[in-house]
C-alpha cells in the first residue's frame, strides 16, 4: 500500500482498518528488529553516547575561543547544538535502516547524483569558510561531500556488481572516471584529505570485486605518481605535508593536539578539569580525540579505537555466507568510509598524519558530518539485514586462523539429507 496515495480497495475487497494497519505496521517493526544487526545497532549508539560526552567536555573551549565582545557564546552552546543534530541523526538512521535493500540502493544511487550536481555548483555558489568552500547555503548550510560518501559506496556497489551478469562490462574502467570526476571536484574545494578517504574506498571495492594481480600493480604505480604530482603541482596538499614535515602552522596545531592528548595520563584529568584543550583550535571537531585523551585518559581513547574496530569487524563478520555481490561490495565500501574517516582523525591526533578537517565519525561535533555519517550506518544496517531463520553458512574461526576446514552450514545440511535419502 502506497503512502503517497489513498489506498483504493478492488472491487469486491474490503477497506483495511485502522486497527488492521496499526497491526500491519507493528508486524514490520517486529520484522525490522529480528532481522537488523542488533550487536552493531547496540555499539553505534554506545559510540554516539562517547561522542556526547565528548562533546559536552570540549565545548567550553571552543565556546570561548569563538566569543568575541559582540556575541558571547555559553559554554555547553556546542553540547545543546550537539543534542539537537544527534536527535535527528538517529531519526534519519532508524528511517534509512528500515528501508528494503533495493530501495536503500536506489537511494544512494539518488542520493549519489543529487550530491555529485551540487558538488558542480560549489565552486560557483559554494560557501567559503576558512579558506575552503565546501559548503552551499540553500536556506541551509550543509556540506555535499559528506552526503556523497555513503552514496559514492552504495553506487561504485551497484556498477562493480554488473560483473555477475556479464563478466567483459568495464566496470572498472568505469568506476575509475566516477573516482576520477569525484577527485577533480573535491581538490577544487580545496580538500584532499576527502579525496585520499575516496580514493581509499574505491581501492577496496575493486580489490575486493575481483581485480587481477597485474591491474594492482599498474594501479599501485600510477597512484603513487599522482601523489608526487600533487604534491608538485597542488598547493594545497604541499603545503600540509611540509607542514607536518618540517615544522609550521599546521604542525603547530597537530603538534598542541598530541601534547593534549598525552596531558591526562592514563585516567584522564577529570571532566571539564583540562586546562591544555583550552587553547586547542577546533576542539569540539578536528581535534575531540585530544580532549577524549586529556580529560577520561588514553585508556577510553583505546576503548574508542577498539569501538571502531569492532564496529568493522562485526560488519565484515555479517558478511560472511552473503551470496549478494552488491551486498558485500556496499557494506564494505560503507565500513571502509566509516573507519578510514576515523582513523584518519585519531592518525591526526596521534602526530602520525598531515593536519586534516576531518571529523572523528559520531564523536565530533557537527551538522551535515552527524546527518550523514547516521545515514551511512542506516544504509549499512538496511543492506546487512538478514533473516534469522534462512540457512546460512557461519562464520568459523578456526578456519579463519587456518586451524582447520571450514564446513558451510548448507554443506553439512545437504549431507544429511543425502544420508536420509540413502536411508
Amino acid at each position: 500500500m502506497s503512502a503517497s496515495r489513498p489506498y483504493v480497495p478492488r472491487f469486491g475487497e474490503k477497506a483495511p482498518t485502522l486497527p488492521a494497519m496499526r497491526r500491519n505496521r507493528r508486524a514490520e517493526l517486529k520484522i525490522w528488529w529480528r532481522e537488523i544487526d542488533r550487536p552493531l545497532l547496540v555499539m553505534i549508539l554506545l559510540l554516539m553516547a562517547i561522542g556526547n560526552v565528548a562533546v559536552a567536555a570540549a565545548s567550553p573551549a571552543s565556546a570561548r575561543r569563538l566569543s568575541t565582545s559582540a556575541e558571547h557564546l555559553p559554554d555547553l552552546y556546542f553540547w545543546t547544538t550537539h543534542l539537537r543534530w544527534q536527535f535527528l541523526g538517529i531519526v534519519t538512521m532508524l528511517g534509512a535502516s528500515m528501508l528494503p535493500r533495493d530501495l536503500a540502493r536506489r537511494a544512494g544511487i539518488v542520493l549519489g547524483l543529487s550530491m555529485m550536481g551540487a558538488l558542480l555548483l560549489v565552486p560557483f555558489i559554494g560557501h567559503e569558510v576558512n579558506g575552503a568552500r565546501r559548503w552551499l547555503n540553500l536556506g541551509f548550510t550543509f556540506q555535499p561531500s559528506e552526503f556523497l560518501k555513503p552514496a559514492f559506496a552504495i553506487t561504485l556497489a551497484w556498477i562493480l556488481s554488473w560483473r555477475v551478469r556479464d563478466p567483459n562490462l568495464p566496470v572498472i574502467p568505469m568506476t575509475a572516471g566516477i573516482m576520477g570526476l569525484t577527485g577533480i571536484l573535491l581538490m577544487a574545494q580545496p580538500d584532499f584529505g576527502s579525496t585520499i578517504l575516496f580514493a581509499g574506498v574505491w581501492f577496496v571495492m575493486v580489490l575486493l570485486a575481483g581485480i587481477p594481480v597485474q591491474r594492482i600493480a599498474i594501479m599501485g604505480a600510477a597512484g603513487a605518481v599522482m601523489i608526487g604530482a600533487t604534491y608538485l603541482f597542488y598547493d594545497n596538499a604541499r603545503h600540509r605535508i611540509d607542514s607536518f614535515l618540517g615544522g609550521g602552522e599546521a604542525f603547530d596545531q597537530v603538534d598542541l593536539a598530541s601534547r593534549t592528548l598525552l596531558a591526562g595520563g592514563w585516567t584522564g584529568s577529570g571532566l571539564w578539569l583540562g586546562i591544555r584543550k583550552l587553547s586547542l583550535p577546533e576542539a569540539h571537531t578536528d581535534y575531540i580525540f585530544s580532549v577524549i585523551g586529556e580529560e577520561f585518559g588514553l585508556l577510553v581513547c583505546a576503548l574508542v579505537v577498539m569501538l571502531y574496530l569492532a564496529i568493522i569487524v562485526r560488519v565484515l563478520v555479517r558478511l560472511v555466507g552473503e551470496e549478494e555481490l552488491f551486498a558485500i561490495l556496499a557494506a564494505t565500501g560503507l565500513a571502509a568510509q566509516f573507519g578510514g574517516q576515523a582513523f584518519i582523525n585519531i592518525l591526526v591526533n596521534l602526530q602520525l598524519f598531515p593536519s586534516k578537517g576531518m571529523t572523528l565519525p559520531l564523536v565530533s561535533y557537527g551538522g551535515s558530518s552527524t546527518i550523514a555519517l547516521c545515514l551511512t550506518i542506516g544504509f549499512l544496517l538496511a543492506i546487512t539485514r538478514r533473516n534469522p531463520y534462512l540457512t546460512r553458512d557461519r562464520f568459523n574461526f578456526r578456519a579463519a586462523l587456518g586451524l582447520g576446514p571450514r564446513k558451510s552450514a548448507a554443506r553439512q545440511v545437504g549431507r544429511v539429507a543425502s544420508k536420509e535419502q540413502a536411508r
